[in-house]
């Protein structure tokens, strides 16, 4: 059992590892902190490529989180 989840855990982390890769960096920067980001891209966020890729590195994350706290529980 603790070597499938291993394997499972290497997995997300690689997964994770990648997505975050992937995506482009911010030029917000500081004025993000500070409430004066560009919100004209904002409006179509969700539909592109960017978005599902925040979304996979969300969803791999929680993953591995709970991978993480299931080994602590099983050793």
């Amino acid at each position: 059992m603790a070597t499938v989840i291993s394997i499972v855990l290497i997995i997300a982390a690689l997964f994770m590892i990648v997505s975050v890769l992937m995506q482009s960096s911010e030029e917000g920067g500081i004025s993000a902190i500070t409430g004066q980001s560009n919100s004209y891209l904002s409006k179509s966020k969700a539909k592109t490529f960017e978005a599902k890729l925040a979304l996979c590195t969300k969803i791999a994350a929680a993953i591995f989180v709970v991978l993480s706290l299931l080994m602590l529980v099983i050793k």
